[in-house]
C-alpha cells in the first residue's frame, strides 16, 4: 500500500532484507508477495531474515495451496557482522543489535564509482573506444605503448560513494559504532523519550537521546530516528531531544525523502 502511494513500483525489488521477527516488521510481506504474483513477477526474489522466516512464509503458502510464479531464494542470517550481498555497485553487511530475539540492521554501502569523462577536453578525433578506455580509469596507448591520452587530462573525480545504516529495534549498543563510522546516512529506532528511558531498557529499546548518542559516536553525516512508540502523538519532543545531542536529526516520516549531498 505505501509503495503503491507513494508510486514505487514494486517489480525494481529483487531483495528484501528483514531484520527480526517481531510482526511489526514482517507481516506486510505477504501482502507484497502476493501482490507481487498477481502482477506476473516471474524472476527470483531474494529474502534475507533470520531462522523461522521461511517457515513462515511458506507455512503461509502451504495452508493458501498458493504457488508463487517466481522462486523465493532464502538467505538465513546468522550472529555477528557478515556481508550478505555484493555486486559491482554496492555491499550490504549485518549490524548486530541487541533487542528481545535475534535482530540486526544492514549496512548498506555503495562501492567507489568510476571517473567521469570531461566532455569540455575530448578531442576532435577521439575514437569511442578511447573514451571507453578512459571511463575505466585507464590511460589509452597506441600500438607502440605510447600514451596517447592521460585519463586525468580527460577525466572528474568520480562521484561520492554513500553509505546508509539502518538500525531497527534495538537497546542503546556503542559497540556498533566502529562498525557504522563515518556513515552517510543513519537510520536509528528511537522508541522513548528520556522520561521513559527505563521503559525503553526494559523493552530493549532505544530513546532519542541513545540514538543521537550513538550517531555521534559514529560521526554519522545525518541521523533520522523512527520507531516512536503510539503514546506520542507529537513528535516535536523526541526530535528536540535527538538534536540537542546530534543536530543534524531529522523524523522518520512516511514518504518523506532525504537527499545526500557530495
Amino acid at each position: 500500500m505505501q509503495l503503491n502511494k507513494m508510486n514505487l513500483s514494486h517489480h525494481r525489488i529483487d531483495h528484501v532484507f528483514i531484520s527480526h521477527l517481531h510482526g511489526d516488521h514482517y507481516l506486510g510481506l505477504m501482502g507484497l508477495l502476493f501482490t507481487m504474483h498477481l502482477n506476473g513477477r516471474v524472476s527470483p526474489l531474494h529474502v534475507y531474515g533470520f531462522r523461522g522466516l521461511a517457515e513462515i512464509i511458506t507455512g503461509h503458502l502451504c495452508h493458501s495451496r498458493s504457488d508463487l510464479n517466481y522462486k523465493i531464494n532464502f538467505h538465513e542470517l546468522s550472529d555477528g557482522i557478515n556481508v550478505i550481498f555484493d555486486d559491482d555497485a554496492l555491499s550490504v553487511e549485518t549490524i548486530p543489535l541487541r533487542h528481545k530475539i535475534k535482530c540486526c540492521g544492514f549496512l548498506f554501502r555503495e562501492k567507489p564509482k568510476p571517473r567521469r569523462i570531461d566532455k569540455e577536453k575530448l578531442l576532435k578525433g577521439m575514437l569511442l573506444q578511447h573514451i571507453a578506455a578512459l571511463k575505466t580509469g585507464t590511460d589509452v596507448h597506441d600500438e607502440q605503448g605510447n600514451v596517447l591520452y592521460r585519463n586525468e587530462d580527460f577525466t572528474l573525480e568520480p562521484r561520492k560513494s554513500f553509505s546508509y545504516a539502518y538500525c531497527s529495534d534495538t537497546a542503546f549498543h556503542p559497540p556498533i559504532a566502529e562498525q557504522l563510522k563515518d556513515v552517510d546516512l543513519l537510520y536509528h529506532e528511537a522508541t522513548f523519550m528520556e522520561a521513559e528511558k527505563t521503559k525503553a531498557a526494559d523493552t530493549w529499546h532505544s530513546t532519542a537521546v541513545d540514538a543521537a548518542r550513538l550517531a555521534k559516536l559514529a560521526n554519522a553525516g545525518k541521523l533520522v530516528i523512527g520507531h516512536f512508540s503510539a503514546r506520542y502523538r507529537e513528535l516535536d519532543g523526541l526530535l528536540a531531544e535527538a538534536r540537542a545531542v546530534f543536530a543534524d536529526t531529522e523524523l522518520a516520516v512516511e514518504s518523506y525523502t532525504f537527499e545526500l549531498q557530495p
